[in-house]
């Protein structure tokens, strides 16, 4: 994870507890060390480099990135500019190396994936684009793997209950994916990036603003040849072919600022046997083909009153078609779902607040299949939300909201939520904040997904309860600026979120799946740690992640499997500003317990990155992803039974082993 920590407090992206884990005792030393220190660094210096500014949009407030009560963590341009190095054709690899969060793989053979955020399964997860939710439900399963990140300005994490803005499915956080927008100077780049594997990408971005009316427009080709590195007979990655087309439109005006896109992604996925992908004829085999088509509008429109409030009106349509086939099952059908909402920004001295209303609606209709044991779904939502900032002097501010949401399937909820913010001195923050959420049942869980939705029972509403939640989160930022050249950041997170009633796929019958509430409730409690060293050229990342996911029941708690308990990431960064980048990175994944009740192996992930950059219109990089080769087909068998009718094993480690990329990129 190539990071970018901002310098002083306005950097709030860390965490630090106790390890307990005997390969990693190192950094027991490093927060011992830290903790004796105490504020002897906390000395200001003249020399210190200028704080880069941040805005923050997902909180949607005015106040600066430090005086915002709520915990935001920020991937800036650094970051997505390394990760598009890596993987230019989507996301994945930019959150999965984040702390605090694991990208879990749902498909042995088509890599399909799902974001955890401290523990907890993706469903609790919101992922938005310009803070409107246009990845959920059917289409969610997907998503990581056809959004690319060149066109993105940055991503804003918020872990925890997040109920008052976005909804209450914001149980374990929310990631928030903002675009870039036209600026005073026209940008145009271009990524050609190749693979070991058999991977080809194209991507082009490009933007200006003249008098007031500007365009932005991105669009992608990826490809990818199955790739078996085992050896095995299946894909660990499989063959696809995407094409994504993005334009949008912004008007300013003098109180006014409007803004119109529309995004297209189509693509086609085949993964399982490579005799199958090499020749489709093959049979018997086992296949699993997936073509989709993604379409999605997102419109936005912000008026300055008089009175210096602002009235923002916002509304995202979204079109999402998939064809799923295995051998001898077909899954198919559509996703129409849509987002609107209203609401004014009022600050007012010492006091800002926030009010608005929004109204969710999504629809599927399954085609094919018996219509009896089909999965159509429609929900509805309105809400109302208000929330309030308020200064409580120089070292205290106070935030307090409440939404109620009302729902077509499951009643109306009521969900409270407060941060405080107090800084004891410019180079410490300590944040505390915690709410309620919600979920309503879907059919749409990474369960499903690893099953192909094969032998899934349609929703039981009548037999349901929506999911509720309860969370708390503390942190404490400090940053010490030992010397002009040496400056040290560490931030320590503890979290503990509850969910009562979770919704568990259950096997009933041979080949059958019920969705039930066995257990009484979940939680996971822990702790993250982000620290981060410079001096001169070089940067040194670490951060650690502890995730205790509980399953509660009459007969007992369990562990919740496959999950890793323990995480690490170790990066070390040289950098000489627009000239070179080179990054050595080290990441640690604990056991994992898997469904049949064993336990995985745990196991490490090395990589090299390095970029050289000629002039400010052309680089070349280079990526040795997974150098050493972990596979979880080097520990294990990845399947029993027969190529035609496999058996597949929990995933808990990479498939994809070790790959190189590189390319260039032109700007111009």
């Amino acid at each position: 994870m190539l990071v970018a920590f901002r310098n002083s407090h306005e950097n709030e992206k860390c965490s630090a507890t106790k390890l307990q884990l005997g390969s990693v005792h190192y950094f027991c030393a490093f927060v011992v060390c830290f903790s004796s220190f105490g504020n002897v660094w906390a000395q200001e210096e003249a020399g210190a480099e200028a704080v880069e500014e941040i805005v923050i949009t997902s909180t949607r407030s005015r106040r600066s990135f430090s005086q915002q009560p709520t915990r935001v963590e920020v991937l800036g341009a650094e970051e997505i500019n390394e990760k598009v190095n890596m993987k230019p054709g989507s996301i994945r690899m930019l959150l999965n190396e984040s702390t605090g969060i694991y990208v879990q793989q749902t498909s042995a053979t088509s890599f399909n994936s799902s974001i955890r955020i401290q523990g907890l399964d993706g469903k609790y997860t919101q992922l938005l684009r310009d803070g409107m939710p246009v990845y959920g439900g059917f289409s969610g399963g997907l998503s990581l793997l056809q959004i690319a990140p060149l066109d993105l300005q940055q991503v804003e994490l918020v872990k925890g209950a997040s109920s008052t803005l976005f909804g209450g499915g914001a149980i374990a956080g929310l990631v928030n994916l903002i675009s870039k927008t036209p600026g005073s100077e026209p940008e145009r780049s271009i990524v050609l990036n190749g693979t070991s594997a058999g991977g080809v990408d194209a991507s082009g971005f490009l933007s200006g603003m003249n008098n007031g009316i500007g365009a932005t427009l991105f669009t992608s080709i990826n490809h990818s040849a199955a790739y078996d590195p085992a050896d095995n007979g299946f894909s660990a990655i499989p063959e696809f072919e995407r094409v994504t087309f993005n334009p949008r439109v912004f008007v300013e005006g003098d109180n006014s600022d409007f803004s119109f896109g529309v995004s297209a992604i189509i693509e086609d996925r085949l993964g399982g046997s490579m005799d199958y992908i090499a020749d489709s004829n093959n049979q018997p085999a086992y296949f699993e083909d997936s073509d989709t088509t993604r379409l999605a509008t997102q419109f936005e429109y912000n008026y300055h009153l008089r009175s210096g409030n602002e009235l923002v009106l916002r509304n995202s349509v979204n079109y999402f078609d998939r064809n799923l086939e295995i051998p001898d099952f077909r899954f198919s059908g559509t996703q129409v779902s849509s987002f609107s909402e209203a609401h004014i920004l009022a600050p007012a001295g010492t006091v800002e607040w926030i009010a608005g209303l929004n109204l969710w609606t999504e629809d599927f209709d399954q085609e094919g299949g018996v219509k009896a044991l089909a999965h159509d779904f429609s929900s509805r939502t309105l809400g109302t939300f208000v929330q309030g900032t308020i200064s409580l002097g120089d070292d205290v501010i106070l935030e307090s909201g409440l939404r109620v949401d009302h729902t077509s399937n499951y009643g109306s909820f009521i969900l409270p939520r407060i941060s405080l913010l107090f800084t004891p001195s410019s180079k410490t923050t300590i944040r505390v904040g915690g709410g309620l959420g919600y979920k309503e049942p879907t059919p749409f869980t990474e369960a499903a997904e690893m099953l192909q939705f094969k032998g899934v029972l349609p929703l039981e509403s009548s037999n349901l309860n929506a999911e509720r939640s309860a969370g708390l989160n503390v942190d404490i930022n400090r940053a010490f600026q030992i010397s002009n050249d040496l400056s040290f950041n560490i931030n320590w997170l503890l979290f503990y979120t509850r969910v009562d009633d979770p919704l568990s796929l259950i096997e009933r019958g041979e080949s059958q799946f019920v969705y039930q509430q066995i257990n009484d409730y979940l939680d996971t409690s822990g702790t993250e740690v982000n620290s981060v060293w410079r001096w001169k050229n070089l940067k040194y990342f670490l951060g650690y992640t502890l995730a205790d996911v509980t399953e509660h029941r009459d007969d007992g708690s369990f562990d919740s499997p496959l999950i890793p308990k323990e995480r690490v990431n170790s990066v070390l960064v040289y950098e000489v500003e627009d000239d070179l980048r080179v990054g050595l990175e080290a990441y640690y994944f604990s056991s994992q317990k898997l469904n049949d009740g064993s336990r995985s192996r745990d196991y490490w992930i090395f990589g090299l990155m390095m970029e050289k950059i000629f002039n400010d219109d052309f680089s070349f990089f280079l990526n040795f992803e997974n150098f050493t080769d972990t596979r979880q087909t080097r520990f294990d068998p990845l399947f029993t039974g027969s190529l035609a009718d496999p058996i597949f094993s929990d995933i808990y480690a990479p498939l994809d082993g070790f790959v190189v990329n590189g390319g260039v990129k032109l700007n111009f």
